[in-house]
């Protein structure tokens, strides 16, 4: 119960700090990180679909000789 009034709490204050017309005014600041961070998540997506891609590879194979013993 205690995350779920947390969680609204935080949600409320994200949204009224990006806002136009509250005091601070953040939004500007919040889509200037969205840019530079987008890159970089971006990266960090195709190095796990990478290592994702290579073990599933190495499964098959592994999969492959223990049916090629099975016969």
């Amino acid at each position: 119960m205690v995350s779920i009034i947390l969680g609204i709490i935080f949600i409320a204050f994200t949204v009224f700090s990006v806002l136009p017309c509250c005091p601070l005014n953040w939004g500007a600041d919040v889509i200037n990180f969205l840019k530079g961070s987008v890159p970089v998540l971006a990266a960090f997506i195709g190095l796990i679909c990478l290592f994702i891609g290579a073990a599933d590879i190495k499964d098959k194979k592994e999969a492959k000789k223990e049916k090629a013993k099975e016969e």
